[in-house]
């Protein structure tokens, strides 16, 4: 593997790798002619089929780059980008899809059957292939069945491929009960040339953080494909793309174990890759270049691509194979879609300011300005029709007021006035903070044990809870306690780690400069808060609770704890620098959003007797993560 960071170095050792393969295999055949694919893919992209704003870093006229809001990304901006870049590219094109197509936003389970909306919006697009990511196994092997069904509904009947899932003898998708529904691999032709394409699913992950069914099982995902490469070559086959669903750095690793394989085309990871030039537009932090270049087990080339996340970006891999089938050259584009719909600080941009943009905009080589394709649209619209009306169901009913306060404190205290008169005037808040936060927290530990593996512990920042919840509750009043859609990780940390993240927490509430806004609420844990006292001695007592038996104890110090966290802290935000710290082998992202598991939550309490909704209440004091509460001086 070229691990040098120069480019032009990386680029040109790689170029003699493939030279001397084809020098040691004898050299070409005169009468076999080099042959260039195009790959057109993307991956992760979680029912996000709506189009959202993104502040990117553009030059507008002046000296330097300036805030931009624009529209982006959504799956009509993603098909005509498809059809657009497909054309251009002729005959010899493959549009793959590498897996996660489900969980993430209302659209997967509250506008229609579970999955239809994506279905739709995938056969707008029309997919040569699509592989089978962990999270089409939230529902199980029957939810993943229907939506299959659904995906070959429409006149693309897109294959779905996984070369080491074995489903069980009573599974919907067994092959005895249905042939051909999920295939090892597949075959397709184009431009006269067969392209092998092998779905990979990742093992373990999807075992034991989805819902496969129990005697469905994942074969080692090195062992599967290379089985399938050497089946693929016996045919003839001498172009093999592997469609992998497990993550950047395990297809940087199992590149390395194969022999016969050309290029992967990546997902899981949510990965983006590129050029540091996305960092400074303000896209995102590419973690490795597009494509990444490296060398399979027999020493040939193979190029690595992946697709971000989101319906963000679509990629565009150029492969020249030279007549034997060996990789003489691979190279592409990370297309990040936007639109032309700019504002610079809430406002339109002048005639000028505009024309610079879309100047800067060419000039990146990476911001494709797309308009959404009208006939995809189209298909969107009764789902965003069934979204809107889902947002205004009553799901819920709170007899009493779920306190809002970011911040524990009495009067003249630094969040005392976020809560109603009615919250202040009961007291608890000034103990335990919020009650809503607190019902989020243990919100996250509870459907994490019911359908996500199992947590032992959750982690929510106070700031992330936006509103107090009380009488009819809405679909659109959930949304608007967890407003920002941030998905759900699991970390693995010591009991030490567990103090840090608290300390973390109070830290980026009372040191310098600090904030309401990251103050821990925790499910399943419970501590003292001594903010008067120094830097990483303010919590005290710190005790985990045993949800099976209901009972409390010690922090063990050396012990592992699972966690369920946002995203956004588990990278760090809010000061949870512990978190960021938690090696990749150990942090697993779930890929759930977090007003979703709130509304799981919701959906499992008691109903009412009078309007049969579930019944939202507080939380018994002893659940409340803080304890006790002790001021700054």
């Amino acid at each position: 593997m070229f691990k040098h960071k120069g480019a032009p170095w990386r680029a040109a050792a790689w170029a003699l790798v493939a030279a001397g393969l084809v020098s040691a295999c004898g050299g070409s055949d005169d009468n076999a002619q080099p042959y260039t694919l195009t790959l057109l893919h993307i991956n992760d992209h979680h029912s996000t089929l709506e189009s959202k704003s993104k502040t990117l870093q553009l030059g507008a006229g002046g000296s330097a780059p300036v805030a931009v809001a624009v529209d982006a990304g959504g799956f009509a901006r993603v098909t005509a980008a498809f059809d657009e870049l497909a054309k251009a590219a002729g005959p010899q094109v493959l549009k793959l899809h590498a897996g996660d197509a489900l969980t993430g936003t209302l659209y997967f389970n509250r506008a229609g059957a579970d999955g239809e909306a994506d279905a739709a919006m995938m056969n707008t697009v029309c997919f040569d292939a699509f592989t089978l990511g962990n999270h089409e196994f939230d529902k199980g092997d029957t939810g993943l069945k229907g939506f299959l069904d659904l995906l070959r509904k429409g006149s693309c009947k897109t294959p779905a491929l996984s070369a080491n899932v074995k489903f069980g003898a009573g599974s919907a998708l067994n092959s005895a009960k249905a042939p051909g529904a999920v295939l090892p691999s597949l075959v397709l032709e184009r431009g006269g040339q067969k392209i092998g394409l092998i779905g990979l699913t990742i093992a373990q992950k999807t075992k034991a953080s989805s819902s496969p069914d129990p005697d469905t099982t994942f074969e080692d995902e090195a062992t599967a494909a290379q089985r399938e490469i050497d089946q693929l070559r016996t045919q003839g086959v001498n172009k093999i793309v592997l469609m992998s669903h497990i993550g950047y750095e395990y297809d940087k690793q199992l590149a390395a174990k194969l022999n016969g394989v050309d290029v992967i085309v990546g997902g899981d990871s949510h990965t983006l890759l590129g050029p540091d030039a996305l960092k400074t537009l303000g896209v995102g932090s590419p973690a490795g270049a597009y494509p990444t270049r490296t060398t399979s087990k027999d020493g040939k080339p193979v190029c690595i691509v992946q697709a971000w996340e989101y319906a963000q970006v679509v990629g565009e891999l150029k492969v020249r194979f030279d007549g034997q089938g060996n990789v003489e050259n691979c190279e592409g584009t990370p297309h990040v879609l936007i639109g032309d719909n700019f504002t610079i600080g809430g406002k339109a941009p002048s005639d000028a300011e505009k024309k610079a943009l879309q100047t800067s905009v060419a000039a990146s080589g990476l911001l494709r300005t797309t308009a959404p394709q009208a006939a995809a649209a189209a298909v969107l619209k009764p789902f965003q029709d069934k979204v809107a009306v889902f947002n205004k169901t009553v799901v819920a009913t709170a007899p009493a007021e779920l306190c809002s306060r970011r911040v524990p404190g009495g009067p003249g205290s630094v969040d005392y006035s976020r809560s109603s008169a009615a919250c202040n005037a009961a007291g608890s808040v000034n103990v335990r903070g919020g009650d809503i936060q607190q019902l989020v927290a243990q919100a996250y530990v509870d459907v994490a044990n019911a359908k996500y593996g199992g947590a032992d512990i959750s982690l929510q920042s106070g700031g992330g809870v936006r509103v107090p919840l009380q009488g009819s509750v809405t679909a659109a009043n959930v949304i608007q306690v967890l407003p920002f859609g941030n998905m759900l990780y699991r970390l693995d940390i010591t009991g030490d780690e567990v103090k840090g993240m608290l300390e973390d927490g109070l830290e980026a509430v009372y040191g310098p400069g600090g904030s309401t806004g990251p103050y821990p609420y925790a499910g399943g844990l419970r501590f003292d808060v001594d903010a008067s006292a120094a830097k990483g001695q303010r919590v005290r007592n710190i005790e985990v609770r045993n949800a099976s038996a209901g009972t409390w104890a010690a922090i063990d110090p050396a012990k592992t704890y699972r966690l369920f966290v946002l995203s956004f802290n588990a990278t760090g935000g809010d000061g949870y620098k512990t978190l960021a710290a938690v090696p990749a082998a150990r942090r697993l992202d779930i890929g759930v959003l977090d007003a979703d598991v709130f509304f799981s939550y919701i959906e499992s309490q008691p109903k009412d007797a009078a309007s049969g909704l579930p019944l939202l209440k507080a939380l018994d004091p002893s659940l409340y993560s803080t304890r006790s509460f002790k001021g700054p001086n």
